[in-house]
């Protein structure tokens, strides 16, 4: 794997992918900030080899030029985080942009205007690629959270640096941290899967089932399980169409000597609301007309001890609806056994976009070893498919 320590940046411009969509409140302020903390020691490292960076992103969805996500907004923030002054060009192609480019020196970042002004970004075409490749000498993929999109700037543009191109420091340590869990491991190995759907998460669940020895299933995914098994689920959400793939994937599981845990209890509500009535009751008891929205006290207790006795931890995916106090309870105890098993040497890698948020809500994410910063990719690796900006700096 051919990273930043494999280059001499020396009086070199170095054109970098890097992921600086973050939001913007209305009046155009970052509100947060991590995606461009993320992409500073790569940045930094360059400068300090004595070359200089030519940063390419993307903000939001435009159609066409669209004032609302232009780079220039993020570029008083970006210049504050770096520590330097982050100069900025209305076009990422074209005459501007290569006068730009041409004049910079070493020590110097330019940003350039947002790539998806141009459709010829997305549909991955490679006379644009080829106008951003010259631009520069070396091709930096920084940028994981876009690295499943066989986009121009993230996969095209690669063919056009046949050596001198490498991952940056955060992309070569998002790729690492997939590969301890899924190649690597220290055993027993743990996945948390959770969230609302067993379909979205099959694929993960099918390649990883030989890796790991301890499956977690929390989340709404929980109840097509425990309807599948004959229990009573009330209004709790459920696939009615996977329960059979579900009881697949546990006999697979059996197979493999993966050992399964499944919530006990769960706390109840009698609508989807913060406020709802609630009570605990049995998983697979739940009364008509209510419907599951956390994990209960003893699935807790369940959890929190299997993960205590991993090694390795994977977490993907929330154990209730966190986002309301009322049931944010399960998913803040199984982070707190995540960071607590952490502090005893275990290596814990969260992903997926609610994981990570709810880590980062709770205070948790400092305390885990590895939070992704790319939840879609993320998510492809554990499938077990190579991101095309990653193939394309291997290539």
């Amino acid at each position: 794997m051919k990273t930043l320590a494999d280059i001499n940046f020396e009086d070199k411009k170095a054109v970098i992918r890097v992921d600086f969509n973050v939001p913007l409140n209305d009046e155009f302020q970052v509100t947060d900030t991590t995606r461009i903390e993320a992409a500073k020691p790569t940045i930094i490292h360059i400068l300090e080899a004595g070359g200089s960076c030519i940063l390419m992103s993307h903000l939001g969805r435009p159609s066409g030029r669209q004032e609302e996500f232009s780079l220039r907004h993020i570029v008083d923030t970006a210049s504050d985080i770096l520590g330097v002054n982050v100069k900025f060009v209305n076009d990422c192609i074209g005459a501007e942009a290569e006068a730009a480019a041409a004049d910079l020196k070493p020590g110097e970042i330019l940003l350039l205007e947002n790539l998806r002004f141009h459709a010829e970004e997305k549909s991955g075409d490679a006379e644009f690629a080829k106008a951003l490749a010259g631009l520069g000498d070396i091709y930096v993929n920084d940028a994981f959270g876009t690295a499943h999109r066989a986009h121009a700037s993230t996969a095209v543009i690669a063919q056009y640096f046949p050596e001198l191109k490498c991952f940056g420091n955060l992309l070569a340590k998002e790729i690492e941290s997939v590969d301890k869990v899924l190649n690597n491991s220290e055993k027993p190995v743990t996945a948390i899967l959770g969230g609302a759907k067993v379909s979205s998460k099959i694929t993960i669940i099918e390649n990883i089932l030989d890796k790991v020895d301890h499956l977690i299933i929390g989340g709404g995914m929980t109840f097509t399980f425990i309807k599948a098994q004959g229990g009573s689920i009330g209004e709790s959400l459920v696939e009615d169409d996977k329960m059979e793939l579900a009881l697949e994937i546990l006999k697979q599981a059996e197979a493999k000597g993966v050992a399964v845990h499944l919530p006990s209890d769960v706390l109840a509500a009698d609508g989807f609301a913060n406020d709802a009535q609630t009570q605990i009751c049995p998983i697979d008891a739940i009364p008509d007309q209510w419907m599951g929205l956390d994990a209960g006290p003893s699935t807790r207790e369940a959890f929190a001890n299997v993960i205590a006795q991993s090694k390795t931890i994977l977490w993907n995916g929330p154990v209730g609806v966190f986002e309301m106090e009322s049931f944010a309870n399960g998913t803040i105890s199984l982070g707190n056994a995540i960071v607590d098993a952490t502090e005893n040497g275990a290596f814990s890698l969260v992903g997926g976009g609610d994981s990570v948020a709810a880590a980062k809500q709770f205070g948790l994410a400092k305390g885990m070893s590895y939070v992704s910063t790319g939840g879609g990719a993320m998510l492809e690796m554990l499938e077990g498919k190579t991101l095309p900006g990653v193939a394309a700096i291997l290539d």
